[in-house]
């Protein structure tokens, strides 16, 4: 699995709603109305997360939670990496 260019990050990211690149990782937060939607949110993609072998990390500050992808073992943004922030993006709505 390859490590995508800054060119194919920039060109993923229009189709990636509410995500950015940062430190070489893609980046989502997602404040939610209440804390335990938060918290449901954050069990859902950990389900689909262990389903596909490929975990986000996740931050949870009261009612907003940060996703960090990135592939460490490829030791950048791969193609999984931009195929699990959209299905974040499916399961949190």
């Amino acid at each position: 699995m390859a490590v995508l260019t800054d060119e194919q990050v920039d060109a993923a990211l229009p189709g990636l709603d509410g995500w950015e690149r940062s430190d070489g990782a893609l980046r989502r937060s997602i404040e939610f109305p209440a804390f335990l939607d938060g918290i449901d949110a954050v069990r859902r993609v950990g389900e689909h997360a262990e389903q596909e072998d490929h975990h986000p990390d996740i931050d949870i500050r009261w009612r907003t939670v940060t996703f960090v992808i990135v592939t460490h073992s490829e030791g950048g943004i791969t193609d999984k990496d931009v195929a699990m922030a959209g299905d974040i993006n499916r399961i949190v709505g």
